[in-house]
């Protein structure tokens, strides 16, 4: 016993995972019926192995303390993945509610729109921006813009109009 090395645990690791990685990666696979899931439940037993080497009272063990320690991390992340499915299913998405993609249609819906705003003649925009993003009234956009109110609506109209065939091509 006193010739054998002293391994630290660095060196102790890297040899348990040349050697055991794939045993452990199975051993999990079957427990939690995932390979991504399994993987990483190894790979934070490694870790926390790693970070307790200078507590185990026999390094000769290190692999049944691995073995251990992957058995309770895969029953943790089964549980784990018992509460979320619970919640899911108690969860479920109304007709109402958007799905996961509607953020990235309301970007493409949005620039489709700016674009097309773009094209509009300055006034147009002006008119059409004031009325439905800041919501002004006729004569709020009269007054800020210096125009009759009769030409708010003209603009209002002429720009709606124009809008028209170009977001319908778009959305």
């Amino acid at each position: 016993m006193a010739d054998r090395p002293v391994w630290t645990a660095d060196e102790a690791l890297v040899q348990l995972y040349a050697a055991h990685w794939r045993q452990l990666v199975r051993l999990s696979v079957l427990l939690v019926r995932d390979q991504g899931t399994a993987e990483e439940v190894v790979q934070d037993a490694f870790v926390a192995v790693h970070g307790r080497w200078d507590r185990l009272r026999d390094p000769d063990r290190a692999l049944a303390y691995l073995r251990q320690t992957v058995v309770n991390r895969s029953r943790s992340a089964l549980r784990h993945q018992a509460v979320v499915d619970r919640h899911a299913a108690r969860r479920t998405p109304s007709a109402d509610e958007p799905g996961a993609d509607q953020a990235a249609l309301a970007t493409g819906r949005r620039a489709a729109v700016l674009d097309a705003l773009r094209a509009l003649p300055d006034r147009q925009r002006e008119v059409l921006a004031l009325r439905y993003y800041l919501d002004l009234s006729e004569s709020e956009i009269a007054e800020t813009l210096g125009i009759s109110r009769g030409a708010v609506k003209s603009h209002a109209s002429r720009g709606a109009a124009a809008l028209r065939p170009l977001l319908e091509k778009e959305l």
